[in-house]
């Protein structure tokens, strides 16, 4: 096992406290207007100690003070693909940012 997915693996059993076995690598590209707003490998786990969710889509990025972090959201709906974590994770990030300013 790859220290990444190790490291994915910890932020899901910290955010959800589920353990998680690793089962597929899905590239994902998600644009907005024509252009790219988000672009990468999203992990695909299957969890246990959940009480709704059997799997769960997580990544790492780097954020703007160059700190990684991960991203780890469970398949509930609506989300039910590694494209909607992504789009589920941007919308969170924005409504975030946005309580921020």
């Amino acid at each position: 096992m790859s220290d990444y997915i190790a490291t994915l693996q910890k932020a899901i059993k910290d955010l959800h406290g589920c353990d998680a076995v690793h089962v597929s690598t899905t590239p994902v590209v998600e644009t907005f207007k024509g252009e790219i707003v988000w672009q990468g490998d999203v992990e695909t786990f299957s969890i246990r100690g959940h009480p709704k969710a059997k799997r769960c889509f997580a990544w790492s990025y780097q954020d703007d003070r160059g700190t990684t972090q991960s991203t780890a959201v469970l398949e509930l709906p609506p989300v039910d693909s590694e494209l909607a974590a992504v789009r589920a994770a941007l919308v969170a990030q924005v409504k975030n940012e946005n309580k921020k300013a």
